[in-house]
């Protein structure tokens, strides 16, 4: 049966400090050893840091920099985000639109390719990485979206592809550093609607990467439980139901209560990890075809590549 693991409702935390480099010898001793391995987690094990969105903390996120940041202060995983131009090319972008993460707004020959969609938290005008060839969004450069972080790379950094960051922990395995990969598809959905599925061209990638044959661990998530469905039908991987409590799951026309589910799971003495997810038909579906579950309920054992995140602000 495929593993499919729920993702942390404490989304992970960007790095946001540059890695400490040590002034001399380090001496160490068997009680200071005994005490670096005795973590505060449900195992004692030390937890699997994942970093959302590269060093978005530092860097504008989903750049080369946040990423290649991100590996150097130590990450097990980094996480992209995947949408598709109207070309088919996978470029790293935590939403459909462009307007927050980049410079589109300063490019007067896209002015008129803004449009109106509807999504699920209203109608909102803005420019859409699928409406875009790959060829028009490397004319774009990223920009830092959240106030309070460094704004000094605006406008410095391109838009990376999913191959390019696949390239990069290529590069590290290569050099014995393992780095994976959890990879988020962005609104399957819409990209099916409009005759572009995610799932093939995201697998297809991968494979003709060779991930697996250098041992680089993957992890696929999202929002929709459909799609998690159809890759499981296509591939082996770990998959993540990503879910989300109040008040986002009603704006997003989500059909479960976070609330009741944590109370069930306390009554079990268990711990919940959710973050975002889908309408209750749709996570029963798939829970029926074997392809997708609740919670992830944690016994004795963790299960592999499941961690607890800080939300990042």
């Amino acid at each position: 049966m495929k593993r499919l693991i729920t993702a942390s409702a404490l989304v992970l935390a960007a790095c946001t400090h540059a890695p400490a480099t040590p002034s001399g010898p380090v001496e160490t001793s068997a009680a200071t050893e005994a005490a670096a391995t005795a973590w505060n987690t449900l195992t004692g094990e030390r937890p699997i840091v994942i970093a959302h969105r590269g060093a978005s903390g530092l860097y504008p996120e989903h750049t080369i920099m946040a990423y290649k940041t991100a590996i150097a202060q130590g990450a097990d995983f980094i996480e992209p985000d995947l949408v598709m131009t109207s070309d088919g090319v996978l470029i790293a972008r935590h939403d459909l639109y462009l307007s927050a993460t980049t410079d589109i707004a300063d490019h007067p020959e896209f002015a008129d390719r803004k449009v109106k969609r509807q999504t699920p938290f209203g109608e909102q005008e803005d420019w859409w990485a699928d409406d875009f060839t790959f060829a028009e969004i490397q004319t774009l450069k990223a920009r830092q979206q959240f106030d309070g972080r460094p704004m000094q790379y605006n406008d410095t950094l391109d838009i990376v592809t999913f191959d390019e960051i696949m390239d990069l922990v290529l590069a590290e395995a290569e050099k014995g550093n393992i780095v994976g990969l959890h990879v988020e598809a962005k609104w399957p959905s819409h990209y099916t609607s409009i005759g572009k599925g995610l799932a093939d061209p995201i697998l297809d990638a991968m494979k003709a990467k060779g991930l697996k044959a250098a041992g680089i661990p993957v992890y696929i998530q999202c929002f929709e439980p459909p799609f998690l469905a159809e890759v499981a039908e296509k591939s082996d991987l770990p998959l993540i139901q990503n879910m989300v409590g109040a008040p986002y799951a009603a704006m997003m026309g989500l059909e479960y209560d976070l609330d009741d589910m944590d109370d069930r799971r306390r009554r079990r003495g268990r711990l919940l990890c959710a973050r975002q997810g889908w309408p209750a038909d749709g996570l029963r579906r798939t829970s029926a075809q074997g392809r997708a579950a609740g919670p992830c309920l944690h016994g004795a054992r963790r299960p592999p590549g499941c961690a607890l995140y800080r939300q990042p602000r």
